[in-house]
């Protein structure tokens, strides 16, 4: 099983390689958006700000390439931190007077971006560290396996709210109620870094290489 690991020019992408070798499958640094073509499934990482890793996907083909993959069926999609929030259709990160609408993202799972703050968080920001999971109760395989109100590691400031309930997979609990993961169809993301989690990570990212079905 080959592994697709999108370097879009943001973040340590060793982390993921290396939860991946411990999987035994092969990890694919995939730096050309023409690459794509070579592996069975993609993962997107994030860190920094939605702007920065929308405008570097807006380069070199990347949004066009993971729409042709993505929705197209040929390759199945896991989203990570920022990578889940670049799922949405904007993110009011960048809102201003001038943009109001913020910055478009993906559009692969309807909804927005917004501060944890705007969604009323008076915990300390950004949210870092481990933070248990509470499984929603339409059954989904990434999930499988997995005790519900598994701890996970979270590091955000920004949180997905999706316009459909029904694509909320999980949630933890903040100080408010936060998407800890989504999923549509073969597209699925994590707020939390599963490479980062111990055990249940792992767990995880075996489901989704072995194909989740929600």
């Amino acid at each position: 099983m080959r592994v697709g690991v999108i370097d879009y020019g943001v973040g340590n992408l060793g982390s993921v390689l290396r939860a991946l070798d411990e999987l035994r499958v092969t990890p694919i640094l995939i730096t050309r958006a023409v690459d794509m073509d070579s592996v069975d499934s993609l993962i997107l990482p994030g860190v920094g700000s939605f702007a920065d890793c929308a405008g570097r996907l807006a380069k070199d083909a990347w949004s066009q390439a993971l729409r042709d993959q993505v929705l197209g069926g040929h390759r199945p999609l896991l989203g990570v931190c920022v990578g889940m929030q670049l799922l949405a259709s904007c993110s009011l990160e960048g809102a201003d007077k001038d943009s109001p609408g913020g910055v478009q993202g993906l559009g692969f799972v309807p909804g927005r971006v917004e501060h944890l703050r705007a969604l009323g968080c008076t915990l300390r920001v950004p949210h870092v560290g481990w933070n248990e999971v509470v499984q929603r109760e339409t059954k989904c395989d990434l999930l499988d396996g997995i005790p519900n109100g598994t701890d996970f590691y979270f590091v955000h400031s920004y949180a997905f709210v999706p316009d459909d309930p029904a694509d909320l997979l999980a949630t933890t609990d903040y100080g408010v109620s936060v998407a800890a993961a989504v999923g549509r169809g073969r597209i699925w993301g994590t707020q939390f870094h599963p490479e980062k989690s111990s055990r249940a990570g792992l767990r995880l990212l075996r489901n989704f290489i072995e194909g989740p079905v929600c």
